[in-house]
């Protein structure tokens, strides 16, 4: 009963401090803050992932988002969503205004995500203004809504669903629960689809395509879930002073829908639709969050999940809120059988702020002793890890060449003993695109096949090797060619002989965990080479990608065979797609050039045709200011592969050139340099080479981690791996111009040294806590994949990072080919490779 007593006593405190907190203020950074809860309003670019509008960051975590107008109750990602023209920042007013139409011409019907956008034409405001402890969201129209759109247009704010299910809500005089799963019923709602506007004559995509059969999640908010509750005052989590907030509409009523009732990435979303008549005020909201006095961020240690090397260097990263002035010692304590040893005890040093966060870094490379540690800074604690001579020798590197590649193996049946990971599949691969036109995926085919084939026609040979991509089942050439490309460069630098797996492409079956005493990497290698060589052979030239033709079988999930019927020549077979893009051709050229030097006495057909494919894509492919970076790349693996002297001599035409890009392609250039041994290019190549490591050394020391990050949306762990990989040939082939310690940080960052609270290892199932919820082709089972590497922590603009456990977030939690995990073993590898040489 005390106990009882006491935590009611501290709950109301907490709720009782929001009486006598700070009102909202503009800060510098360009948004509200009120102690630990910031309002941000329009600073984000990406509403089809969750990202823009208004947003609520209460204590740490985002909370809502994509306060805005919306054209329907639930959108998803294929819904229209308004453009920005202006955002203005007014200090003195305490004001944010955002000036805001629908159409968006350019989205419609084209590019990545086509939208059709219903015929409706209007400006307007939203201006968010801070009152005391809430914000004032008042919208403005330039003109009422057509009454054929009134109910379709309205002010939605989306909740985050994860953090929510099984959490209590009350809409006046009603409440609920958040359910785990949408529950029905369900309504219909007047469709927008036959209002389709005509805003883009250059748009190519079909909107006959994008609405496709039956269920469509283009036009799936033609049917919606009914509100959970109607009201004019809402409150979200009444039970948690540290998440709580009021939403009160002063306008239209409040709606509480599911928003994953027609699209599975959709979130609970609070509605107000737009009055007849209105255009001033037509929206007005008051959303008061509860405002905890004095609360900080609590301490973040961030360590490699992993462990280290005992000759690396180990420093920990601890991640402050920036208001905090208090400094703790940190200390590393070491797990024995009889319990903890403290084994270092030192002030931090002081690194400065990044983003929204301050920071201390803790260097403990001195110890070398193998064992279990942990790093603890106050009450905050890192997880255990090891130091040890093995830490990458096990259960690191290999789950990508055991699980993921194998499992994102296209027309194969992917098995791992008890489970099928999915059937044979796509083996009607695949017809012809139709010309002129823009496909739902961004896949645009011009006027012409540039084939032999018209639209339509079954192009035989594309049914063998290759890796889905991602959770979308699509090949696309950069990705297979790109894979293939770095899989080859880990088997040359490391001589990986590894065998786990059965891969039998004539039967068309993988077991995972069934040695056939082939390496696994070299087979890997065969199955992307297989597909870039085979469609190249049935085409007479490069497939821009091969890709399903609806919407409804692009957003399946599950089993890979059950998007197509196997069967060749109907209407449920993938698209193959083609384009002209030199720059693609030859990057490709030289990824081709080097999967044949690796085939050569394991498939030497295929190796020849490989290398017979990159020559003639030499020969052929036009250069221009764009792709001559590339040319120098395939210039660089054919002479690698031929030692042919005319790509030698085109290497030295092209010194001037090299030197200006050579933060671009100095990497590539520096394998083959020594072996061109030409004194006067090396010398010039020298010069630049330094000037590119004093441009690394000033950008790596711009953050806490010790390497270039500069964090625009998503994809910034992608490219820090992909920048780690680089490096890597950088080091090996100028180790007294570029040190191996930014491959190191690299990895650590991948493993779990990166902002935010959320210090999992980016790579599924690898080390003490990884990112178990992926999106893969298994993503609505919650699940992962082991060795799939997430796109990682993400930016929700202008200052937060982000790593939200939910398997629809693709910007933070996505698998990808063509680099991804492939890179991430690679940084392994390297990072083994040369510690061991120490």
């Amino acid at each position: 009963m005390n106990r009882l007593i006491s935590i009611f006593f501290v709950l109301g405190v907490l709720f009782n401090n929001s009486a006598h907190s700070q009102e909202f203020k503009l800060i510098t950074s360009g948004y509200f803050q009120n102690e630990g809860v910031n309002i941000m309003a329009f600073d984000d670019i990406y509403p089809e992932g969750h990202q823009g509008g208004v947003s609520l960051i209460m204590h740490g975590n985002r909370v809502a988002t994509n306060g805005d107008i919306r054209l329907e109750p639930t959108p998803g990602q294929w819904q229209p969503v308004p453009k920005q023209r202006d955002r203005k920042v007014d200090p003195d007013g305490n004001t944010i205004t955002a000036f805001m139409s629908f159409p968006d011409s350019s989205r419609h019907m084209t590019g990545f995500n086509p939208m059709i956008y219903t015929d409706l034409v209007f400006d307007y405001t939203v201006t968010v203004k801070g009152v005391g402890g809430g914000v004032v969201v008042t919208v403005d129209l330039e003109k009422p809504i057509p009454q054929q759109f009134i109910g379709k247009v309205g002010f939605n704010l989306e909740l985050f669903p994860g953090a929510l299910f099984g959490k209590p809500w009350i809409m006046d005089s009603q409440s609920g629960i958040f359910p785990l799963q949408p529950n029905g019923p369900t309504r219909e709602e007047p469709s927008n689809h036959p209002h389709a506007g005509d805003f883009n004559p250059e748009g190519k995509a079909s909107a006959d395509q994008l609405a496709g059969q039956g269920y469509s999640p283009i036009i799936a908010d033609d049917i919606v879930s009914e509100p959970y509750a109607t009201g004019n005052r809402f409150v979200v989590r009444p039970d948690d002073p540290l998440n709580k907030f009021t939403i009160e509409s002063q306008s239209a009523e409040l709606k509480l829908y599911d928003g994953r009732m027609n699209h599975n990435n959709g979130w609970f979303v609070v509605r107000s639709e737009i009055p007849a008549g209105k255009t001033s005020e037509a929206i007005k909201w008051v959303i008061t969050p509860n405002v905890v006095n004095d609360w900080l961020y609590e301490p973040v240690v961030q360590t490699s999940q992993m462990g280290y090397h005992t000759n690396q260097k180990k420093v920990a990263v601890i991640e402050l809120d920036n208001r905090e002035t208090k400094r703790d010692t940190p200390a590393l304590y070491r797990i024995t059988e009889e319990g903890e040893q403290e084994v270092l005890n030192r002030k931090a040093e002081e690194w400065g702020q990044f983003l929204r966060y301050s920071y201390l870094e803790f260097d403990f490379s001195e110890i070398k002793d193998p064992g279990l540690y942990q790093v603890r800074y106050g009450n905050s604690v890192s997880s255990v890890f090891r130091i040890a001579e093995d830490i990458y020798d096990r259960g690191v590197w290999q789950p990508v060449l055991e699980y993921f590649l194998p499992v994102q193996m296209c027309h194969m049946r992917v098995n791992e003993k008890y489970r099928v990971w999915h059937d044979a599949c796509h083996l009607d691969d695949a017809r012809m695109a139709p010309v002129d036109f823009n496909h739902i995926d961004g896949y645009s085919q011009g006027v012409s096949t540039l084939t032999s084939y018209s639209s339509g026609d079954v192009v035989p040979g594309l049914n063998i090797g290759g890796w889905h991509d991602a959770g979308d089942f699509d090949l696309r050439v950069e990705s297979q060619a790109g894979e293939t490309y770095i899989l080859t460069l880990a088997y040359e630098a490391f001589d990986i002989n590894y065998d786990v797996t059965t891969v039998d492409q004539h039967s068309r079956i993988t077991e995972i965990h069934q040695p056939d005493g082939k390496s696994d990497l070299l087979q890997q290698i065969e199955n992307g080479t297989l597909s870039v060589v085979g469609s190249y052979k049935a085409l007479g030239r490069l497939y821009r990608g091969i890709i399903c033709n609806d919407l409804r079988q692009y957003v399946m999930l599950g089993d890979a065979a059950a998007m197509t019927d196997n069967e060749i020549g109907n209407e449920d077979d993938r698209w193959v797609f083609t384009e002209d893009n030199p720059r693609r051709e030859l990057t490709t050229a030289a990824q081709l050039a080097a999967a044949s030097r690796v085939l050569k006495n394991f498939n030497d057909t295929l190796s020849r045709q490989a290398l017979e494919s990159a020559e003639e894509l030499y020969e052929v492919t036009q250069v221009n200011d764009r792709s001559k970076s590339a040319k120098i790349h395939a210039a660089v693996e054919l002479y690698l592969t031929t030692e042919n002297e005319k790509y030698k001599t085109y290497l030295l035409s092209e010194t001037s050139f090299i030197k200006r890009s050579i933060g671009q392609i100095g990497w590539i250039v520096g394998r083959a340099e020594k072996k061109i041994n030409d004194p006067e290019s090396t010398k010039e190549i020298r010069e630049a080479m330094v000037e590119l490591s004093d441009q690394i050394e000033k950008q790596g020391q711009e953050t806490p981690y010790g390497i270039p990050y500069r964090p625009h949306i998503w994809g910034a762990g992608w490219n820090i791996q992909s920048f780690g990989f680089k490096h890597y040939f950088l080091h090996t082939a100028y180790p007294d111009i570029f040190e191996p310690k930014y491959i190191y940080n690299a990895l650590n960052f991948i493993l779990g040294c990166h902002p935010g609270a959320n210090t999992s290892s980016f790579a599924s199932g690898i080390g003490a806590r990884s990112a178990t919820v992926g999106y893969g082709l298994n993503r609505a089972d919650w699940s992962y994949i082991p060795g799939g590497v997430i796109s990682g922590t993400a930016l929700i603009r202008p200052d937060f990072p982000e790593l939200l456990e939910f398997p629809y977030l693709w910007q933070q939690v996505e698998y990808v080919m063509g680099g991804g995990s492939s890179h991430y073993m690679f940084l392994v590898l390297a990072a083994q490779q040369l510690l061991s040489e120490e």
